[in-house]
């Protein structure tokens, strides 16, 4: 990655060959730079003072780390300097390490970073640092290191107070394909155990179809009202043809439960998409239920008893329809 044009400020100083190795340093980095590679290049240790002075051309971002433009970082700068501030063999993990992926995130500013169990440096400012011994091998994105999805997946979980929020992140990774439940598994089982419970938890349901925040407290309200566990996610076929991919089904009774919401969409395309599934659904003889995320939340009883009714009155699962399991 390169920095602007202009972005070494006040080079004239300094000879060719030190203004040329610093420009490297700084263009390679977005624009961040630690002290021992300044030095390096040949800067001298009064110039860097002069340079990192109030009102100067560079600012301190981290202690021995550098900014060599004024303004506010950007994530990518963060991220750089939070990696140099942490040393060699250091990679970023958790929240940060997820959205170098595409991956939803917990929405925070801190960086977490793993390092060698044999290193010390000091959390500080944004930057958290978790000593390991089991450092995994890093990706590459423009300079940075940074973990693999589990990885990611599991360290961000780990640092969660809440149920809903590490049900996203674990959702969101295996609904997008970038991980799955049996890697996710893994990485719990080779893990530390404590700050394992929310993982845990959210692991299980993802392991039993759920995708989506919706559908865990969806699944939540019908277990706690001992209805029958629906399989969620479930792939309902005629033949070889796939009809829908159902919330919630119950294969003995044909009825099927979806949580509709424009919230849990993407764009009004998604919901037309979710629209024309629940008519072929209901065409192929498949009862459908709908309900809204705040119907569940705030109508619970409804909810149970409008379920618990169709229950009763259940058809069985019309002839000729296959069910396979939720894609893990």
């Amino acid at each position: 990655m390169s920095v602007p044009v202009g972005t070494l400020q006040n080079v004239t100083d300094l000879t060719r060959p030190t203004a040329a190795a610093l420009r490297r340093a700084v263009a390679e980095q977005y624009g961040v730079i630690s002290r021992q590679q300044a030095l390096a290049a040949g800067l001298t240790r009064a110039t860097l003072e002069h340079r990192i002075r109030a009102g100067g051309p560079w600012q301190r971002i981290l202690p021995g780390v550098y900014l060599a433009v004024t303004g506010t970082p950007t994530a990518d700068q963060r991220d750089m300097a939070a990696l140099l501030y942490a040393g060699p063999g250091s990679v970023i993990t958790a929240a940060a390490s997820l959205r170098r992926h595409g991956l939803r995130a917990p929405d925070t500013k801190i960086i977490d970073v793993l390092v060698p169990a044999k290193r010390r440096p000091a959390s500080i400012r944004f930057v958290r640092i978790h000593r390991t011994t089991r450092l995994p091998a890093a990706y590459m994105s423009g300079g940075v290191e940074f973990t693999a999805p589990v990885r990611a997946v599991a360290d961000a979980v780990r640092g969660l107070a809440a149920l809903p929020e590490a049900r996203a992140v674990v959702a969101g990774a295996v609904q997008r394909g970038r991980c799955t439940v049996a890697d996710l598994a893994d990485e719990l089982a080779s893990g530390p155990v404590g700050g394992s419970a929310l993982l845990r938890s959210a692991l299980n349901e993802v392991a039993s179809g759920v995708r989506s925040a919706a559908e865990g407290e969806f699944r939540t309200l019908v277990i706690r009202a001992g209805l029958p566990v629906p399989m969620f996610n479930a792939r309902l076929l005629r033949g070889d043809v796939l009809i829908a991919v159902a919330d919630a089904w119950w294969p003995g009774a044909g009825l099927a439960v979806e949580v509709d919401s424009r919230e849990w969409h993407l764009s009004p395309a998604d919901w037309e998409r979710t629209m024309r599934r629940h008519a072929r659904m209901t065409a192929h003889g498949i009862v459908v239920l709908h309900f809204s995320p705040v119907q569940v939340r705030s109508q619970p009883a409804m909810v149970i008893e409008t379920i618990k009714a169709s229950l009763r009155n259940a058809r069985g699962k019309p002839a000729g329809i296959r069910t396979l399991p939720a894609l893990q």
